[in-house]
């Protein structure tokens, strides 16, 4: 039976960027070593950096003047060194969700901060819109994708103040001006890489300006100035990313990957928008195209179980919503086919029929 692996993270990846990662474990460049036990600064692996760099600024467009880095210590980490290093008077903070709650309590440690918004009224089933951004702060925080609650903001934001977002889990799903932020960062175990890096883009003339000391390992400008190696990177996730990005270009860059998106979500939504047994739990306004949750209607919810054990028995994996939201949540990341969204609906309609 053909599975198809709806999980959050981690997550789906193409076929071929597990096996050529596979194979670089086994034999990396025919070197008869594996990729797992090369050294870092050998100079086969130098290249795997380079062009993953390189690719990077080509699929997203990154303009002059940013910088591409590799880090540990996934996107909560990030959510303390950003403060670290940009925040020297006041923060703002778009609260979306629970990893914008944990962004905003970490900053909270080096100064003040300001939520400009919060969906928390309505247990994060929307994006707050029409805020406010105070032009005095150092910078914004935003969660672009809440894989939680399966709301996203699809937007550009315009500001006085240079934007961070994290996007761990849209990130190469779409187009995205660049120019109008000041570091894009996330953890890769959701739509970049296998679990293992962080990655940052930042602008480089935001570094080194806050008063303050920053131990050398969480200094941005530490990891910049040394291209990712500074210490010893994750290689092979680092290796695993750069297939992918091989992937996502030789399908047509994230024009294509939104377009599949798009579709991907457009008969997800419809099913669920259909179906007498279900409803959708974000916002339709606010609705993710990679992270998209639902539930039974309430005099259906005694066949929450049963319907995990039917899905599960047709081989979706991973379609358990999460536990502040419940219900199911399939994940439809870049890799995920539109043949295994379809084959979740037909799910959907059997497990309708029989009720």
């Amino acid at each position: 039976m053909k599975k198809y692996n709806f999980n959050a993270g981690p997550s789906i990846l193409p076929r071929e960027v597990i096996e050529a990662t596979a194979q670089a474990c086994l034999d990396f460049n025919g070197s008869g070593l594996s990729l797992m036990e090369i050294s870092h600064r050998a100079k086969d692996f130098q290249p795997v950096v380079d062009e993953t760099v390189a690719l990077f600024k080509e699929l997203l467009n990154i303009p002059e003047g940013y910088s591409v880095i590799f880090l540990g210590g996934g996107a909560s980490l990030e959510f303390c060194m950003i403060p670290y290093n940009f925040l020297e008077k006041k923060a703002a903070y778009l609260n979306t969700g629970v990893w914008a709650t944990k962004a905003e309590k970490e900053a909270k440690l080096f100064g003040e901060v300001v939520e400009v918004a919060s969906s928390k009224d309505k247990n994060f089933t929307y994006v707050p819109k029409n805020f406010d951004i105070p032009a005095d702060a150092d910078y914004l925080h935003i969660t672009t994708n809440n894989t939680i609650y399966g709301t996203e903001l699809r937007e550009d934001l315009d500001s006085p103040i240079p934007v961070i977002a994290d996007m761990s889990s849209d990130i190469f799903s779409r187009p995205i001006d660049v120019s109008k932020y000041g570091m894009i960062y996330g953890g890769a175990q959701k739509n970049l890489s296998m679990a293992g890096v962080t990655f940052v883009i930042v602008k480089d003339e935001l570094l080194g300006k806050v008063s303050r000391q920053i131990p050398t390992m969480l200094n941005y400008k530490t990891h910049v100035d040394k291209g990712s190696m500074v210490n010893t990177p994750p290689v092979v996730p680092i290796y695993c990313a750069l297939q992918n990005l091989k992937w996502i270009k030789a399908q047509g860059g994230v024009e294509a990957m939104a377009k599949r998106a798009q579709e991907r979500a457009d008969i997800l939504y419809a099913e669920i928008d259909r179906n007498k047994l279900f409803v959708g739990t974000a916002e339709k306004d606010s609705r993710s195209l990679m992270n998209i949750t639902f539930v039974l209607k309430e005099e259906y919810k005694d066949l929450e179980a049963e319907f995990l054990a039917f899905a599960t028995s047709k081989g979706m994996v991973g379609v358990k919503g999460h536990r502040d939201v419940g219900g199911f949540r399939a994940s439809c990341y870049n890799a995920m086919s539109v043949e295994g969204v379809k084959a979740l609906v037909a799910c959907m309609q059997e497990f309708e029929a029989a009720h």
